[in-house]
């Protein structure tokens, strides 16, 4: 009874990855399901809209920041160039960073990534994260003031600089002021990565005090109809809202929830869904702002305890993160006040992060990238497998290597676990004859077989360990490997151009020859092959099933697999058939080991052949 139930419930598992596995892809991994990289840019739009007479950066909300309208969103959309030279601007210029800071507003809204491009064609431009208000992808920085009586600047002052350059070398200091004697500044200096550093100052020389909150956004567009899979935010890799407070990550805030869509399965199960329209956060905010897959803006202040954070949604798909002092300011005439603010714009690549995380105190900044459960597991491996790309030149090769230190490490635990299969194995006999003899008994059935267990010194579980070890180091090879920027766009050899791209070869269209691109479904590349007929060697080497039922749907699995597998990243795949070929070695080595093993499989082999020719002949 118990072996035809374990056969109803593989039958039934075999049907839901068969048929379940199509709608999981589009809900969970939405970013595998397209074989093409897409770019991983921002959507963003503008605030630069009119509330009771003020624009909304001069209207002071509850928490100190500024308030964003769903009107931006009717805003026309104009050509890029056509924007960029509608206003002065201040150019940018780093090894890594190209673009300009609009002086009308004062923004940073053009940026460019050099050393990462949008395809690995020739010409390919570079990633572009930033572009200002009423582009299609608009997206941007800036800070300023919040205050009631007194002139701020807002999104229609044009500032004045003192150079037209914005360089490592040469900072620029912006300049604006009112006509009741406040002056207003903001020195801006870059590095040579992504890190670019406001200083806020407004010196007030007018006859009154006056009260001001500082403040710092990044406003985005989202069009949350059109988001491309690879940029897709799932249950194990976020994108969207993002931040660190009280010294934790939080990815549970999403741009469906700030818009007011329902939260999600994952979200209402653990409780891990946004409150609609606003998220505030007013205790020790490390850093906030928006994250793609490869990608972040992110705003850090100079005192993680004096400031308040919060992401909004201005309807529209028009989202913001802020921070603002927690108190207003009050500078008396003469006086000075000074704030700093930084701006991460660039890539997620961890060693930026943790140089930043380490040199400025900035805590948890590596964890814009979103490691998981595993982390403590994942980072060691990141390092081990970006070492090993520095030793030889080549990610594919790097994971082929990780591949063996990870296959010699488990290989004691393999070893364990196959001398526990042979000792189930020889077990086996007697405990056929105890059910056959307590059939009706099933208390003393298993009484005698933990009897048995013990006298013979057999673990039943110690074949299962080395499954369960080889889950979390799976998953963590899975983290690794697509949220590694490192990889984006590393070929390995022949064919595979893109290690995190999947296996862009595939029979189904002989190969390229014939002028059609088959269904993702359909897109089985030549690496997900060889990772099923590795799987299905291994299953072969293994001892076969008792049931013919358990026998079917073992001899099958290695296939199902092959379509499982299929939009996953090559380098994954790539490591899955090394892995299995190791296994394959590693299992005909044992078997030489432990030669009773093969000598009674030989036997059931025998045995089976034996009773399927009786059956025959009875029939």
């Amino acid at each position: 009874m118990d072996d035809k139930r374990n056969i109803i419930m593989a039958v039934l598992l075999t049907g839901i990855i068969l048929f379940g596995w199509p709608l999981m892809m589009e809900q969970f991994f939405p970013d595998m399901a397209n074989k093409n990289e897409a770019v991983e840019q921002a959507e963003v739009s503008t605030t630069d809209q009119v509330a009771g007479g003020k624009t909304a950066a001069t209207v002071v909300a509850a928490s100190g920041g500024t308030e964003i309208s769903a009107a931006a969103a009717s805003e026309k959309i104009r050509p890029l160039a056509t924007v960029l030279r509608e206003n002065p601007r201040i150019l940018i210029e780093t090894p890594r960073l190209k673009g300009s800071i609009n002086l009308k507003g004062g923004r940073i809204d053009d940026l460019t990534l050099s050393d990462h491009s949008v395809d690995m064609s020739k010409n390919s431009e570079p990633v572009r994260l930033f572009a200002p208000s009423g582009t299609e992808n608009s997206y941007f920085s800036r800070v300023g003031w919040a205050g009631d009586g007194v002139a701020v600047p807002d999104d229609n002052t044009i500032w004045s600089a003192d150079r037209s350059k914005l360089t490592p070398e040469t900072p620029v200091t912006l300049s604006w002021s009112n006509e009741t004697g406040q002056i207003y500044a903001i020195k801006l200096s870059i590095d040579d990565d992504y890190l670019i550093t406001s200083e806020q100052s407004v010196t007030n020389r007018g006859e009154n005090p006056i009260a001001l909150k500082p403040y710092g956004l990044i406003n985005r567009k989202r069009d949350l109809k059109n988001i491309p899979p690879s940029e897709a935010s799932t249950w194990t890799i976020h994108s969207g809202p993002v931040g660190v407070y009280e010294g934790a990550a939080n990815y549970d805030v999403d741009y469906k929830n700030l818009a007011g869509a329902e939260p999600g399965f994952f979200a209402r199960m653990f409780g891990t869904s946004a409150v609609a329209g606003t998220n505030s956060y007013d205790t020790d905010v490390s850093w906030l702002g928006f994250t793609d897959k490869y990608w972040l803006s992110a705003l850090i202040p100079d005192n993680i305890s004096q400031v308040d954070a919060k992401f909004r949604s201005g309807g529209g798909d028009i989202f913001q993160a802020e921070i603002a002092k927690k108190n207003a300011q009050i500078i008396a005439p003469g006086q000075q006040l000074k704030t700093t603010t930084r701006l991460f714009a660039g890539a997620k690549e961890n060693a930026v992060l943790v140089k930043y995380q380490e040199g400025l105190g900035v805590i948890n900044l590596d964890r814009a990238i979103d490691w998981g459960w595993f982390y403590w597991f994942e980072k060691p491996l990141f390092y081990l497998l970006n070492w090993l790309f520095n030793l030889v030149g080549n990610f594919g090769v790097a994971i082929i290597l990780m591949t063996f230190i990870v296959r010699g490490i488990m290989f004691p635990i393999a070893q364990k676990q196959f001398a526990s299969m042979a000792q189930m194995r020889a077990v086996q006999p007697k405990m056929k004859a105890i059910q056959a003899k307590h059939k009706d008994d099933k208390q003393q059935q298993q009484q005698e077989i933990m009897k048995l267990y013990k006298d013979e010194k057999v673990n039943p579980l110690a074949g299962c360990l080395p499954i369960f070890l080889q889950i979390p180091i799976f998953f963590a090879l899975y983290k690794v490997l697509m949220l590694s920027i490192e990889m984006r766009h590393q070929p390995f050899i022949l064919w595979i151009k893109d290690l995190s791209a999947p296996d862009p070869l595939t029979p189904v269209n002989l190969f390229g020859l014939l002028p059609f691109d088959p269904p993702s479904f359909l897109a089985v590349g030549i690496l997900p092959i060889l990772m099923g007929i590795t799987m299905h060697l291994q299953f072969k080497l293994n001892p076969a099933p008792m049931d013919p039922m358990q026998k079917q749907i073992f001899s099958i699995m290695p296939w199902i697999l092959v379509f499982i597998m299929a939009p996953f990243a090559a380098g994954l795949q790539l490591y899955w058939t090394i892995s299995n070929t190791l296994t394959i070695l590693q299992q005909k080595w044992l078997y030489s080991r432990h030669p009773q093993m093969k000598e009674m499989m030989a036997q059931e082999a025998e045995e089976k052949a034996r009773k399927a020719a009786a059956d025959k002949a009875e029939a």
